[in-house]
């Protein structure tokens, strides 16, 4: 076993662990970490001169009240400078431009307001005024082309009946039965007499875009509004605004967003290979009415996230190839494509195209979360509009670098590698490996510091910091998604494994100070490394993890995503499978010291995974083990206290027992050194 006593590093650096205010070696600090604002989707005006943007705006821990971050909508300049538009105390949703530029739509549920509203405001000064209303909250929209109506979703509304009942204490739930559908809307704008209509449609709409010729909606329709269908049973049908059926595509499997054409002659979209393709990653063209689809795409090295048309004949897309993120386009017909932006410098996420032929788009950098950048018509590179966290200049950043290496049965893996801050000339430094989840996901060479994976604060008090794309991972095409399927854990975190060997090999890390750590599949990649592969890691963190493949099936949400597209078969016609894939399997064997964490409300892995994985550590008695639970929290957090308690336990037991002093768990009580409420900014 790999585990000797680790040295002491004394109280004052535990101290500088648990107390983020104190910054180490100029780098991030907790409390930095927490209060990193990011942009999420963006659209550039019709006539290019604005782009719309929202802004995650987090609460700071201690001062604000608790919660998630703000959502305000914010508009940039294409000639530089931006300014808040939908501000303070608010959670914007979806926003989009009305056809002649002037005015906007976003959804917010404003102070008065019952149910979240689509509103409208001038982009030239005035206020918000609401355009559409329901008796349950909007959750998306999409204008008609010619700015007259609005197709809106939102869930059906419970009942006068029922909610009396709620009234007198009767609030029980049927598991699977009471879910209520999420429904089709035309609202006319313009007309404050017109109520909105319901458009019948079968089954829970998910997504919905009005084509530009305005006679025909693109919808996506789950059977039901159950997670494990929205995930794998979801399919593109074609409605008239007045609910006629007017076509179906029998998409493959997972499916992602929607485009038309402008002319609305072809609709394309984002979708998987097949059934058992884990990620909607293949770009696929229709006409107008559905039927069979072309793959635009096909044997590409990477995932499709996001689709435009740049004119009637020509599909722009970005994908996601390896870690970084290409901007390219190809014609109707497939074919030959072409690189507009190459798989360089930032990552894209998104981009939006205005109808001059500029393109928005939202990316990060190594150096900075997303932000918006645009790339006028014409132009070869495109430039940053927006600087949502000017104080990160003066913060000193870890290097980030791209590394590949073999795996032991020959497979190049990919994975990004933080430098520790400062390092003593050639002196091995301890490692944390971060395992991203899914395993229908992957590390790109963007921004990659999170509340649950502090890389920066982490580098800054000496750590390198590992991230592995193992096979499964996305970036990299179908085939090497499916390297996994069937056989959850094994290969996939023996790429793992490989990648620390090949760090320890090149003279950086420290074979015994090495820690593991991760969320949803990560978590199960770190209760993975604290059993079955225990003489390998020093610590291990687990978060919303996996321990019991079998009743993972039986328990959480997704029971048919679990077998079409990770293990496919049951836990009673394999048994022996689910057995050999579940970390509680090698509890007994267990001798690193492990921190187990879970949002109790968490419906994907059930709490009772945490429970069953701390019992059996507990039970062999070998090594440290705790379970911190957060009430209403998912999976995954999203308040901002929840968010930094994680942060600190993360980092205090990571230094407890790669730097010292090791033993006996750090106290579970931690000193959050909150500031006073009037240091607030």
């Amino acid at each position: 076993m790999r585990h000797p006593i680790l040295r002491a590093m004394g109280l004052l650096l535990l101290l500088v662990l648990v107390g983020p205010a104190v910054a180490a070696a100029d780098g991030m600090t907790l409390r930095q970490v927490a209060e990193v604002r990011a942009v999420g989707r963006a659209g550039i005006s019709p006539d290019g001169r604005h782009v719309a943007y929202l802004l995650s705006v987090p609460r700071s821990p201690g001062v604000d009240d608790d919660g998630p971050a703000w959502s305000e909508l914010h508009l940039g300049s294409r000639d530089g400078g931006s300014r808040g538009f939908v501000t303070g105390k608010v959670n914007v949703g979806a926003h989009a431009w009305l056809p002649d530029s002037r005015s906007l739509a976003y959804l917010a549920k404003r102070e008065g307001d019952e149910t979240r509203t689509l509103y409208r405001i001038p982009v030239d000064g005035g206020e918000s005024v609401a355009i559409a209303t329901l008796k349950s909250d909007i959750s998306a929209f999409s204008l008609s082309p010619d700015g007259r109506r609005v197709a809106l979703l939102a869930t059906a509304p419970e009942s006068d009946a029922l909610k009396a009942l709620r009234k007198k204490g009767f609030t029980q739930k049927v598991y699977e039965e009471d879910w209520r559908p999420v429904q089709l809307w035309i609202a006319e704008l313009g007309d404050d007499g017109a109520e909105p209509k319901l458009v019948e449609v079968e089954g829970s709409v998910q997504s919905v875009e009005w084509s530009p010729a305005g006679d025909r909606l693109g919808l996506t329709v789950a059977p039901r509004q159950l997670t494990d269908d929205t995930l794998v049973f979801t399919r593109v049908r074609i409605v008239s605004p007045e609910g006629r059926v007017l076509g179906a595509v029998d998409n493959p499997g997972k499916v992602g967003g929607l485009s038309w054409s402008p002319d609305g002659s072809h609709l394309a979209f984002i979708s998987a290979q097949d059934r058992h393709d884990a990620q909607q990653g293949r770009l696929f063209v229709v006409g107008r009415d559905g039927g069979a689809w072309r793959d635009l795409l096909p044997d590409l090295p990477g995932h499709v996230v996001d689709v435009e048309w740049r004119d009637a004949a020509t599909v722009q897309f970005i994908s996601w190839e390896g870690v970084q993120a290409r901007l390219g386009e190809v014609g109707v017909a497939g074919g030959a494509q072409r690189t507009v932006l190459a798989a360089e410098g930032p990552v894209w996420s998104g981009f939006s195209r205005s109808t001059t032929g500029d393109i928005a788009l939202v990316g990060s950098t190594p150096q900075h979360p997303s932000e918006v950048f645009l790339l006028p018509a014409g132009s070869a590179a495109p430039r940053k509009l927006t600087d949502s966290n000017p104080w990160l200049g003066d913060v000193r950043l870890a290097r980030q670098e791209v590394i590949r290496y073999p795996a032991r049965d020959g497979l190049e893996i990919e994975g990004l590698l933080v430098h520790p801050l400062q390092r003593r000339g050639n002196a091995r430094v301890p490692l944390i490996v971060v395992v991203h989840g899914g395993p229908e996901s992957h590390y790109n060479n963007g921004w990659l510091t999170a509340y649950s994976q502090p890389l920066h604060h982490a580098a800054a008090q000496g750590y390198a910091v590992f991230l592995p794309n193992y096979r499964s991972s996305t970036g990299r095409g179908v085939e090497f998604s499916k390297k996994g399927f069937g056989r959850p854990g094994m290969e996939e975190f023996d790429d793992v494994v490989d990648g620390v060997d090949h760090l320890v090999a090149s003279g950086l890390v420290d074979r015994d100070r090495v820690g593991i750590t991760g969320g949803s599949y990560g978590g199960y990649a770190s209760a993975w490394g604290a059993t079955y592969y225990s003489e390998r890691f020093a610590a291990s963190v687990m978060f919303v993890g996996i321990s019991d493949q079998a009743s993972l099936v039986t328990t959480g949400d997704i029971p048919w995503e679990q077998n079409l597209v990770h293990m496919g078969t049951w836990p009673w016609e394999d048994p022996e499978l689910f057995r050999k894939t579940s970390p509680v399997t090698y509890a007994q064997q267990s001798k690193t010291p492990t921190l187990i964490l879970h949002g109790e409300a968490d419906p994907r892995v059930p709490v009772m995974q945490s429970y069953m994985l701390y019992r059996y550590l507990k039970l062999a008695g070998q090594a440290p083990v705790r379970l911190v639970l957060y009430p209403g929290e998912g999976h995954g957090n999203s308040r901002a206290a929840s968010r930094y308690d994680y942060s600190l336990r993360l980092m205090q037991w990571m230094d407890h027992y790669l730097k010292g002093p090791g033993g006996e768990p750090p106290a579970h009580a931690l000193d959050y050194a909150l500031p006073a409420p009037e240091a607030k900014k």
